[in-house]
């Protein structure tokens, strides 16, 4: 046998080069001749012909890669490509992706080469496949990609990805399971970590937020906004326990959310509210007594902010936001000697007053103070709104530190001087 003369055309180029000829050839013939069969037979061939043309291609330009192909003018080769045939350079990119991969997929290579693949269908189970778990056995490798192959017949790119994603669940369920469980922790150990809450005023009575919170938090929350704005949609049992919820979808809108939202704020039972500082982590509401019955003198927050009369008036009673009247009838404000630590009343009413450390120059808010007596309860003093104050920890310690004296200023703030 003569060996083949070196200048001989390499058959893979011959073939494409014969291939633009006669594609050249057919290129101008009229198709309206052409009967349904007909029409519905070329476009399956061709079809088949292009994924064998893709094989080839990838192939190709695995080779071409690896030979250099482009070096001689100092290019890469999917510059070179790319500059020759515009193709972008993203999709040069995919094609090389795909060209790697089918060197570790012999049976995904032979059914794109065959024509009974196309080349979307051969991505989505290459990439199924190399989306396995890293320690799954090769013999699962091998079953996941034979399962995505034979479902590629009657599925297209779009569905195979589905199974794709599902795939270790047929071949190897117990791995499944395993994986699963894998995946929830770390992406719930990923929510909780990037956890987030952001609130901001305007200045014009409204605040804006933004919160990242875990799935199960947010259905939560999401769930009871819904009871809030839909309590009707929701059954429930003999003893009165919502056991589910009919379809809402349609009728929720944002602003019907945001209202809910408030009512679900306002509402909170006093008990589960957290506590700062020893008293409840509550909004305290001071107003005129006149304010309470009509007048249009607004209320001001503890917070520094300030609401209407009206508003003021709403919310008086509701849990989770203390009124405070001043000049009409409110609670014991004074014990006297009957208890050693400030009521919870007493907390708040002290609060207002001070609105935070009474040292001078410190800006702790009052949530962060511990209530101190002016005149030392083991030495006769009282525990009452007027004979204390509210102190910060560090001036706390401050006050009854013996290496310091203090005094107060002309406004009622604590002076410390160290002793000499």
């Amino acid at each position: 046998m003569s060996a083949i003369p070196l200048s001989e055309e390499h058959r893979v180029t011959a073939l494409a080069r014969d291939l633009c000829v006669s594609l050249g050839v057919v290129a101008g013939l009229p198709v309206w001749s052409m009967s349904a069969a007909e029409a519905g037979d070329a476009l399956v061939l061709l079809t088949r012909a292009r994924s064998q043309l893709d094989a080839l291609l990838v192939r190709v330009l695995g080779q071409a890669t690896a030979v250099g192909t482009g070096s001689e003018v100092g290019l890469s080769t999917h510059a070179w490509w790319a500059r020759e045939t515009r193709v972008t350079q993203a999709e040069v990119q995919r094609l090389s992706s795909l060209a790697s991969a089918l060197e570790r997929y012999d049976g995904v290579a032979a059914a794109l080469a065959s024509g009974d693949l196309r080349l979307d269908q051969a991505r989505v189970v290459v990439d199924a496949v190399d989306a396995l778990p890293v320690d799954v056995s090769e013999v699962v490798a091998a079953d996941a990609t034979r399962f995505l192959l034979d479902k590629a017949v009657e599925h297209d790119a779009k569905a195979l990805r589905v199974l794709g994603r599902r795939v270790l669940e047929v071949v190897d369920p117990v791995a499944a399971d395993a994986e699963e469980a894998r995946r929830l922790e770390a992406e719930e150990a990923d929510a909780r970590a990037r956890a987030s809450f952001t609130m901001v005023d305007d200045g014009h009575g409204q605040s804006h937020g933004r919160f990242s919170i875990p799935t199960l938090h947010g259905e939560v929350l999401r769930k009871h906004l819904l009871a809030i704005a839909f309590p009707s949609r929701f059954r429930r049992d003999p003893g009165g326990d919502a056991v589910g919820a009919a379809p809402v979808e349609r009728g929720v809108t944002r602003h019907r959310m945001g209202l809910a939202f408030v009512d679900y704020i306002e509402s909170r039972p006093e008990a589960s509210v957290p506590s700062a500082g020893g008293v409840p982590a509550t909004v305290v509401v001071t107003m005129d007594v006149d304010t309470l019955t009509g007048g249009l003198k607004a209320a001001s927050l503890d917070t520094g902010g300030r609401i209407s009369a009206g508003e003021a008036r709403r919310i008086a009673c509701r849990a989770g936001i203390v009124p405070v009247v001043l000049g009409g009838p409110s609670v014991v404000l004074d014990v006297g000697r009957r208890r050693r630590f400030h009521s919870e009343a007493q907390r708040v009413a002290m609060g207002v007053r001070d609105g935070g450390c009474t040292a001078a120059g410190c800006d702790a808010p009052p949530a962060f103070c511990h209530a101190h007596h002016d005149d030392a309860w083991a030495r006769g003093g009282r525990t009452s709104v007027a004979a204390g104050r509210l102190l910060c920890p560090k001036h706390h310690r401050l006050v009854h530190d013996p290496a310091f004296q203090h005094g107060l200023d002309k406004h009622g703030q604590v002076l410390f001087t160290r002793r000499t």
